[in-house]
C-alpha cells in the first residue's frame, strides 16, 4: 500500500511552471490587417522579412536584385546629398512609415522636414505620418506603386511623390495639389524640379543613363540657387519660432543645436 506522503504533489505559488508568452502568428501575403496588429506580427519575424501594409492588404517583398539595387544607390545618393546640404531636412531609406489604421508602407527612398523645422511627420519607433517626399524604384512592384501605393500616399498628404520605371525607362514626379497628384513638368532644359524642396533638381536623362557625375552637376546648381538659399532661411526661421515661441522671445538667446534623427529601424 502506497503512502500518502509519497506520491508527487502538485506545485503551489512560486512552483508554477512559468507560462511562455505565445508568439504572433506569422504575415502571410495578401492577408487583410490593420495596422497594429500588421506591425505586431512583422515585429516577430525573421529580420530577413520585408513587408507592407497598403490598404489593409499584406504584401511580403521579394529579395532585392542588383537591377533594383544599382538604381536605388543612384537616387540614395541624390536625395542623400540634398539633405546634409539643407539644415532642418533628412533623407531616409526603407524606412517603415505608418501613415495610417491601413497603411504601413516601406518606401525606398524619402525626404522629410524634421518637426521642429515645420515638417509632417513625427520620429517614433517607425515614421509617423508622411514625409513630403516619397520616393519608389519600380521594377517587379510597378503595378502597386503606380496605383494602390500611390493612392495611400496622396490619401496621406505625401506632397510629393516620385516613381522611377527601370524597366520602362521612365521617371514620373508628382506633386499634390487640390488632394490629387499632378506631374510635374520639365524646365526648357529638361530638368524636373521640385516644388516642396526648393533647389532638388533631377535630370531624368542622367538617370536613366547611369550617369552620376551628370546627377550631381544638375543637383548642385540648384542647391546653388536664390530659391534654395531662401528655403534654408525659410526654415531656420520656423525653427526659430517652434523652439522660442512668439513674446518670449529673447534677442540674446539662440537655439540650441538639432540633435534629432531618425529612428534606427530594426529592419534594413
Amino acid at each position: 500500500m502506497v503512502e500518502l506522503e509519497s506520491l508527487p504533489q502538485p506545485a503551489t505559488g512560486g512552483d508554477q511552471p512559468s507560462q511562455v508568452p505565445s508568439q504572433p502568428p506569422p504575415l502571410e501575403n495578401g492577408e487583410s490587417l490593420n495596422a497594429t496588429e500588421f506591425l505586431r506580427r512583422y515585429e516577430g519575424m525573421p529580420e530577413s522579412t520585408k513587408a507592407q501594409l497598403i490598404q489593409g492588404t499584406v504584401y511580403i517583398m521579394s529579395p532585392v536584385s542588383l537591377d533594383h539595387g544599382e538604381p536605388d544607390n543612384l537616387l540614395q545618393m541624390w536625395l542623400g546629398v540634398y539633405a546634409v546640404s539643407t539644415p532642418g531636412v533628412k533623407s531616409a531609406t526603407n524606412t517603415t512609415t505608418k501613415l495610417s489604421a491601413d497603411d504601413v508602407p516601406q518606401p525606398d527612398g524619402l525626404l522629410r522636414i524634421l518637426p521642429d523645422y515645420g515638417g509632417q511627420s513625427q520620429s517614433g519607433t517607425y515614421l509617423l505620418g508622411a514625409p513630403e517626399l516619397g520616393v519608389e524604384i519600380a521594377l517587379s512592384s510597378t503595378s502597386i506603386d503606380a496605383n494602390a501605393k500611390k493612392t495611400s500616399y496622396r490619401r496621406a498628404g505625401m506632397q510629393e511623390y516620385l516613381v522611377w520605371r527601370t524597366r520602362q525607362g521612365q521617371i514620373d514626379w508628382w506633386q499634390l495639389v487640390d488632394d490629387d497628384y499632378q506631374l510635374i513638368e520639365p524646365d526648357e532644359n529638361g530638368v524636373l524640379k521640385s516644388r516642396v524642396f526648393p533647389g532638388l533638381w533631377l535630370d531624368p536623362k542622367a538617370l536613366l543613363e547611369d550617369d552620376g557625375a551628370r546627377l550631381l552637376a544638375v543637383l548642385s546648381e540648384g542647391l546653388a540657387s536664390t530659391d534654395h538659399t531662401a528655403f534654408v532661411g525659410k526654415l531656420q526661421k520656423t525653427r526659430g519660432e517652434v523652439l522660442v515661441p512668439r513674446g518670449k522671445a529673447d534677442s540674446s538667446s539662440q537655439a540650441a543645436p538639432n540633435n534629432e534623427r531618425l529612428p534606427h529601424e530594426p529592419r534594413t
